[in-house]
Order: structure tokens, then sequence, then C-alpha cells
């Protein structure tokens, strides 16, 4: 008979508590009567037990450089990051920069990127950007917001995770994870991705938006599932107005908590 797999240390048996009135009735997690500075000061302490949980929070889109991350970052979408990380080693060994892939043939590149689904969508994208950075740019990912978005697939999520990783420039990344955090934590009531992120920049400290979002979409892909939170082994419980939207016996959550090799799943 073979050992039950060892709990993640990011599994954190949470404390009694009765589920939430959100969590009950299905009502809002956002207070409109929870002020300002209550809800920054919620926030910036779940920020903090987030980078206790979270301590290895990183980008797990592999790259060596900017170009590598901006193309990789293309190709995520609708599919996973262990998905890309498959594909990408072959996509740049055979096209290495934006001059490279600029002139790329488009049924080889096509072929490439299939398994990452949206192929063809992706393929034009990757050869619009790459394009472009070849006539614009030099060839060379620019550093800056306003010009990242003027590239072809690029919008503000795709810019704040190049600028954040690979020119440390702070940005937070309103991915599908991250929204649907911000919103159960209760910071936030809106659904477009910018207006989330003008939201949450006015409740966390600018230096730490890269590490934060990080942080959030680790819990997102490990803990705070979309379909089936892990209530009772969440280390933010306590400050959480969505506690009990998934189940609250520490035993049972803990079962739903996925290892970083099988996070990567939604």
């Amino acid at each position: 008979m073979s050992a039950p797999a060892p709990t993640p240390d990011y599994a954190i048996p949470a404390p009694p508590r009765r589920p939430t009135v959100a969590a009950r009735t299905g009502a809002s997690p956002y207070d409109p009567a929870e002020t300002p500075l209550a809800r920054t000061r919620r926030a910036r302490r779940m920020a903090r037990e987030l980078a206790l949980i979270h301590p290895d929070a990183h980008c797990e889109l592999d790259f060596t450089n900017a170009f590598e991350l901006l193309v990789a970052t293309v190709l995520s979408a609708q599919t996973t990051d262990k998905m890309v990380n498959k594909v990408t080693p072959t996509l740049f060994a055979r096209y290495p920069d934006a001059v490279a892939l600029a002139g790329a043939e488009r049924e080889e590149l096509e072929t490439i990127l299939k398994p990452t689904g949206f192929f063809r969508a992706k393929a034009n994208s990757v050869l619009g950007l790459s394009q472009a950075l070849v006539e614009r740019f030099d060839g060379e990912v620019p550093g800056r917001m306003a010009d990242l978005v003027t590239l072809p697939g690029v919008g503000r999520k795709t810019a704040n995770v190049v600028l954040g990783n690979a020119f440390g420039v702070p940005g937070l990344t309103v991915d599908t994870h991250f929204g649907r955090l911000v919103r159960r934590f209760g910071w936030t009531e809106e659904e477009d991705p910018v207006k989330v992120e003008a939201e949450i920049a006015e409740l966390i400290p600018k230096k730490e938006w890269t590490d934060f979002s990080h942080r959030v979409i680790f819990h997102g892909r490990r803990v705070c599932h979309a379909k089936k939170a892990a209530c009772g082994g969440c280390g933010l419980a306590k400050w959480c107005p969505s506690f009990g939207i998934g189940p609250v016996d520490p035993e049972e959550a803990m079962k739903l908590v996925k290892t970083p090799a099988a996070s990567d799943t939604e």
C-alpha cells in the first residue's frame, strides 16, 4: 500500500469558522460599507499572508530573455503554462529572435504552435508582433507599456508580465485567476481587467505588484480553484468574505489542494 501524498506546505488548515453570508447566499463578497482604509488594511494583511504561503511564487513560463517571455505569454492564452513550456523550446530553437520569427513560414509555425490551441490566431499574433518589433523597435522588445500594447496580440496583461519579469518594472497581471481571487476577496466588484488593475493598484504598494501577482496566481491555481475552492485548507480564511464557497472541513479541503506539479491545469 503506497503512502499518502504529502500535503503541500501552503495547505494550511483553516480555523473553525462559519461560512460567510456571501458563501451562504451567493451575494457579492464586496462590502460597499467597508471603508477604503479598512479594505486597504485587510488587503495588505492578506497580501502579507500570501507572501508567507507562497514564498516560491514566480512566473511559470520558461524564458531566457524579454522576447521569449513576450511570445510565451501571448501563446499562453486559452492554454496552460505547462503546455506553452513544452512548445517553446522547439519554437525558439527554430526562431531565436524577432528577425527569425518575423520571417517564419506560416505552415511550419502553425505546426509548432498547434498543441497550444487557436494556433492560427496565435501564429498571426506572433508573426505580427515580431514584424512590428523588427520594423519599429530594431528587433528589440520595448520596455514601456505604451509601446508594448501597440504590438499585435499584446494587451496590458501581457505587457505587465513582460515589464515585471523581464524589465523589473512593477505591474499587476490581471489574468483569470487574479480577477477571480480579488473579487472573491471582496477587494473589487469590477469584471473589466483594466478597471480591476486600477482598483487593486490602490490597495497594494507598487513595489510589490509583480510578486503579489505571482502569489495570487499561485493561490488561484493551487488552492482557490474556480470550481471548488479549498476553503478549509486556505491560509487566508480568516479575512476572506467568500469563505465557505468550497469545503470548510480541513481534511476534505486538503484533498483539493494541488501540488506545484499538478497545479497548472486550469
